[in-house]
């Protein structure tokens, strides 16, 4: 598969700077993703969280994991479908994750039914774990 860059990820998702958190899709295959996010020290929430040893918050990771999992439907939604988050389900986090990494998100669609779905999600540095999480999401127009 071809990479999804940017262009594509911005049609796919309807956030917008500063809230996207997915820079490229590597791969979206039978409800498999694996997609990038590149964490900059320019991030608009580093300043406020932790600025003496800035650390990206857990809850942008599950963001980043919510926006990657969007990817599982490559190709099956129809424009204008939005997926909304419904909840998060024994989310970890295992390391930090800091100005330079490169966050792998990876994404695997346990189902979709009647509008409703579920992902098992991890993100990783350099191979390692950062994080885990089953988030919980339902489609619409939006």
């Amino acid at each position: 598969m071809t990479p999804i860059l940017i262009q594509e990820v911005l049609q796919t998702l309807p956030h917008r700077f500063p809230f996207v958190m997915v820079d490229r899709v590597l791969s979206a295959e039978d409800g498999v993703v694996h997609a990038l996010k590149n964490v900059s020290i320019n991030e608009p929430f580093f300043p406020g969280h932790f600025p003496q040893e800035p650390v990206m918050p857990g809850v942008l990771i599950v963001e980043a994991l919510a926006q990657a999992s969007m990817f599982c439907l490559h190709g099956q939604l129809e424009p204008g479908t939005v997926g909304y988050l419904a909840g998060v389900e024994g989310a970890r986090f295992r390391r930090k994750v800091i100005p330079g990494d490169q966050l792998h998100l990876h994404a695997k669609l346990e189902f979709l039914r009647r509008g409703l779905g579920k992902t098992t999600c991890r993100a990783e540095v350099d191979g390692e774990l950062a994080a885990e999480a089953t988030i919980l999401f339902a489609v619409a127009k939006g």
